[in-house]
């Protein structure tokens, strides 16, 4: 059984990379709302996310529809007056969409992450620069590793008495000495990487590299898929205008819908992957 993390990080970073770049650089709503339901189907499936994340990303999401049409004022068709500013039904619609363009960013970086862990950022950029692949991947575990560093400080400051949060006063100089203790921690840790990296002659000469990925059929069909899939989204999409200001207009033809079934394929893929692997598993345990 193959599911969607276990391919090779080549196919995985195509397929998520196309899916997140084309919903960057796009204002069309209907791409917006595409990208939003396969990034939330994506970090479902690859990433282990707590309710609380989810509440943030609504959060965030409700934030930004609220904000725009306050402060943004453009559009000719008026919903109500607000202070003595026009709340746009314009900037009401720019708000969603760029509030769904946003979230569904951080959806698929979030899953982008999960998935892509350092061995497979190596392995993705290896070939192409060791200090680049040896920057991602120390990039991406420098947050959970302080955040398990500062408990670890945190532990033995209260085991030594030395950290109370009686009040505020207390709390704050607690807080303010473990960050100055993992400040110095990181600072030195970081030129024994560098020095430990030196010894080893790393980056100076082509190096070679072990990894456990291997490129089968199966993943030469993902790669495939994706990019044919990518490429039939930037044909489709490619004479569509959709205009919010000053009132909302759109241009598009029959090759449009061909873009967005493309790009439906595109960002579902990781969940029909998923889903395909649950019934074939399924259907192996009740065949036993």
């Amino acid at each position: 059984m193959k599911r969607y993390r276990d391919y090779n990080p080549i196919a995985v970073a195509a397929n998520m990379l196309a899916a997140a770049l084309v919903a960057m650089f796009s204002m069309d709503p209907v791409i917006l709302a595409v990208a939003l339901t396969g990034g939330i189907i994506a970090s479902l499936t690859c990433a282990s996310m707590r309710k609380r994340d989810h509440l943030f990303a609504l959060g965030l999401f409700v934030a930004l529809v609220v904000i725009n049409p306050i402060f943004s004022h453009n559009g000719a068709t008026v919903l109500f007056i607000m202070n003595d500013s026009p709340v746009t039904l314009e900037a009401t619609l720019y708000g969603v969409s760029a509030a769904m363009m946003l979230v569904s960013v951080l959806y698929w970086f979030r899953a982008f992450t999960a998935v892509m862990t350092s061995d497979r950022l190596l392995y993705l950029f290896s070939r192409l620069s060791p200090r680049v692949s040896l920057v991602l991947s120390m990039a991406l575990r420098t947050v959970p590793m302080l955040r398990e560093r500062w408990q670890k400080i945190e532990q033995a400051q209260r085991a030594l008495g030395l950290y109370r949060d009686g009040n505020l006063i207390d709390r704050v100089r607690g807080i303010l000495r473990i960050f100055s203790i993992l400040v110095t921690w990181m600072l030195e840790n970081g030129v024994i990487t560098a020095d430990s990296m030196d010894a080893r002659c790393y980056g100076t000469h082509r190096r070679t590299s072990y990894a456990l990925f291997e490129f089968g059929c199966s993943d030469a069909a993902v790669l495939g898929l994706s990019t044919g899939l990518a490429a039939l989204t930037l044909w489709g999409l490619s004479g569509t205008d959709f205009q919010y200001y000053p009132t909302v207009s759109y241009t598009g033809s029959a090759v449009t819908i061909i873009g967005y079934i493309a790009y439906s394929g595109l960002c579902l893929l990781p969940g029909i992957i998923e889903l395909w692997e649950g019934i074939r598993w399924n259907g192996y345990r009740s065949t036993r």
